[in-house]
């Protein structure tokens, strides 16, 4: 799943096809489970929070299929999609962050990424500059190794696997491709 700000810089104008689409609801849905996400966390039903991650996670690849497939792409939908994404994923971060069940920092630092580009977008744009986001390689990566990690984190915790080493060398790759995608986004909007 790419990034969801790459993502909706990408899409460029999709013809409209309204709100009331059955991806544009799909999404709304996946947008709605993040509070509920958050409060299986917090609730210590992490095996449930799983299996809702999953859902959201089948939910996005349906509703991206049926937009492509129906021609239902809507400008809605383009704005819609990488928020509940990046909602969602934040979310379990800095919420499994507190639980302790992944650490501090990486919650930090994932917040801290995206904080950057939307900020530095929102900040380019005030000043009169048009910039189009587009995917790098290391930030599909990087949204694949996060997505998994949190993926794998509800999985371990939430049905007592303990398998460290796993998590750790996971920990790792998501804080390093966090920072070089990050990086990397700064480099290609200071080159500019």
């Amino acid at each position: 799943m790419p990034d969801g700000f790459e993502r909706a810089g990408r899409l460029g104008r999709p013809a409209d096809a309204g709100f009331a689409t059955l991806p544009n609801l799909i999404t709304l849905a996946r947008l709605c489970a993040v509070p509920l996400a958050v409060w299986l966390v917090v609730q210590h039903r992490l095996d449930l929070a799983f299996w809702l991650f999953v859902a959201a996670g089948i939910s996005d690849a349906v509703d991206g299929w049926l937009a492509r497939r129906q021609g239902l792409r809507s400008a809605v939908g383009a704005i819609l999609d990488p928020i509940a994404d990046k909602l969602l994923l934040v979310s379990m971060y800095v919420t499994l962050a507190f639980m302790q069940v992944l650490p501090d920092w990486l919650a930090i630092l994932v917040v801290f990424r995206d904080v950057l580009i939307v900020g530095g977008v929102l900040l380019l744009y005030m000043l009169g500059h048009s910039i189009a986001i587009r995917p790098l390689l290391v930030s599909k990566l990087n949204t694949t190794l996060q997505i998994g990690l949190a993926a794998l984190a509800l999985l371990f915790a939430g049905y007592g696997f303990d398998l460290p080493y796993v998590l750790d060398a996971l920990i790792v790759a998501v804080g390093l491709s966090t920072f070089a995608s990050g990086a990397a986004y700064v480099w290609s909007v200071a080159r500019r």
